[in-house]
Formats: structure tokens, C-alpha cells, sequence
């Protein structure tokens, strides 16, 4: 079986407040951008050759709420402390300050950050078992 693909997508009320935190904090490549298709404005943020994107769109006219809890997440697990450190780093050299994480869990081995809409991300240091 070949392995899938998966896109996480979701609206946003601004998708340029959003890209400072994943193209740049999270280091992410933009995929793909499209203006207007049905009224729909997003882009699609990953990592060339890895098997998932997150896709952001807007539609214009339209408001979405934000997060609907701080437990909303996306984890990265990084098992390598070198790299977890590193990326925990770019983050903040970006301006993107940890949070306490909803769940205590989360804050044992990992960071977690929130991201302009208060959906959060952790930095998890640990490899997916």
C-alpha cells in the first residue's frame, strides 16, 4: 500500500498572520498559493517529500472563529535532542514565545507554541512509539 497522504486544513480570518509562525517559526516550505478560486484565498505549508501539508484558506467575506479550546493541537514528534532544540530556537528567534500547554502532559518533553488563530503546536522531544 502506498502511504497517503494527509492534509490538515482549516480557515482562517488571515492567512498572513499565520505565515510568519509556520513558514518561518516552524520552518515550513509553502507548497502551493492560490488568489480567488470561488472566493476562496490559501496556501499550503510542508516539507518537500514528506507525506503531510497543512492547507489555510480564507473565504472571502466569510469569519471564522478561532481555536475552539487551547487543547486543539499539532505534534511534532523529534527524537534527535538536537534537533528538538533547534526547532524549539527558530520559534523563538521568530518571536513566538512558549505557552503552558492545556494538558501538563505536553509541557514533560515537550513546547508547546500558539499561533495567531490559538491553535497550538508542540515541539514534542521524544520519538513516536
Amino acid at each position: 500500500m502506498a502511504t497517503p497522504v494527509l492534509r490538515v486544513a482549516r480557515p482562517t480570518n488571515d492567512i498572513g498572520k499565520l505565515l510568519p509562525f509556520y513558514r518561518d517559526g516552524l520552518g515550513l516550505e509553502i507548497l502551493y498559493q492560490f488568489e480567488d478560486h470561488n472566493g476562496f484565498d490559501g496556501v499550503m505549508l510542508g516539507r518537500r517529500g514528506c507525506s503531510y501539508h497543512f492547507e489555510f484558506t480564507h473565504h472571502r467575506g466569510h469569519t471564522v472563529a478561532g481555536a475552539p479550546s487551547q487543547d486543539n493541537l499539532l505534534i511534532f514528534y523529534l527524537p534527535d535532542l538536537g534537533a528538538w532544540q533547534q526547532a524549539v530556537s527558530r520559534m523563538q528567534e521568530h518571536g513566538f514565545d512558549p505557552v503552558a500547554s492545556f494538558n501538563p502532559y505536553w509541557d514533560e518533553h515537550g513546547v508547546t507554541f500558539e499561533d495567531a488563530d490559538g491553535y497550538r503546536v508542540v515541539l514534542q522531544q521524544a520519538a513516536w512509539k
